[in-house]
């Protein structure tokens, strides 16, 4: 199966990352990390992105967020799924406007006119008005709105565990299995 990660522009980029580690051996994947991902990381961690990337994942094709002729942003290429997490505010708002002027967003207006599984992690709190009708007219179209948001029947007891859930959420989405929860009994 052909998975397109997105990594945006938003807090919790370490989100992405995870969930990268967790889908790297499971599909052939495409990754994307915006500028302003690259931005947010260093702001939260005064790590280099790229570096980590490059020493840790082996196993995925990254793409730059600037080649809009990259194979991923045809139809023909045949990403089946594509997941944004987290997905910033400003892509969502250009996905909504059907703007295609970065290869993520390229991406994501192929698979809408294709009709592809599309799972955008909107990371962000609160929701304005503008926001959630952003959501709210993309989830018409089919777009699949998964916010990182926990709950309590995980039992999680520190972040780590948090974060298992979350990624363990999308990873549902994705129809790839995992052990990274407790289900609901």
């Amino acid at each position: 199966m052909k998975i397109l990660l997105g990594i945006s522009g938003s807090s919790s980029v370490s989100l992405g990352l995870s969930l990268l580690e967790n889908l790297e051996k499971k599909c052939e994947l495409y990754c994307i990390i915006s500028q302003g991902a690259k931005l947010s990381f260093y702001a939260e961690t005064k790590e280099d992105l790229k570096k980590i990337c490059d020493e840790k994942f082996k196993n995925t094709h990254f793409l730059l967020d600037s080649d809009l002729s990259a194979g991923v942003a045809s139809g023909s290429f045949g990403i089946e799924k594509t997941i944004i997490a987290p997905c910033s505010i400003s892509t969502l708002a250009k996905i909504n406007a059907g703007l295609a002027d970065t290869l993520l967003t390229r991406c994501v207006a192929v698979a809408l006119k294709e009709r592809k599984k599309i799972i955008l992690g909107v990371r962000e709190m609160p929701f304005s008005t503008i926001n959630l009708e952003h959501m709210a007219k993309l989830s018409q179209m089919g777009v699949i709105i998964a916010p990182p948001i926990i709950a309590s029947y995980s039992k999680a007891k520190n972040l780590k565990e948090m974060e298992n859930f979350i990624i363990g959420k999308w990873l549902d989405l994705l129809e790839i299995s995992h052990t990274l929860y407790q289900r609901w009994k």
